[in-house]
């Protein structure tokens, strides 16, 4: 079992920047690959940023290749999504999640465990 909290979002003008934190709990973080999702307003969570946890592979969902930078630090437990030249389209609720598994890191079903979310609003 892990819990993960978010936490970083909030409120910025477009082109601007924000870096999300996602810190774990339990002793086994360095075994989950580590995933970040997005939630707008009626519409379906989507992938943005998945980290491997063998080799440090990263993934990205290609409106955000380019902008958004996803790691990983084992020692401190903790998922980071720096996100730069934000668009008013990135506005959502972000969510982290862990999976065991080490393949599909961009598919929802994958991952067995969430946080509770973290908004994120971009400003024209």
């Amino acid at each position: 079992q892990v819990e993960l909290v978010e936490s970083g979002g909030g409120l910025v003008q477009a082109g601007g920047s924000l870096r999300l934190s996602c810190a774990a709990s339990g002793p086994t973080f360095s075994r989950y690959a580590m995933g970040w999702f997005r939630q707008a307003p009626g519409e379906e969570r989507e992938f943005v940023a998945a980290i491997s946890q063998n080799d440090g592979s990263t993934y990205y969902a290609n409106s955000v290749k380019g902008r958004f930078t996803i790691s990983r630090d084992n020692a401190k437990k903790t998922v980071y999504l720096q996100m730069n030249s934000l668009k008013p389209e990135d506005t959502a609720v972000y969510y982290c999640a862990a999976t065991w598994g080490y393949s599909g890191l961009g598919q929802r079903m994958r991952y067995n465990y969430w946080g509770q979310g973290t908004q994120v609003t971009v400003s024209s």
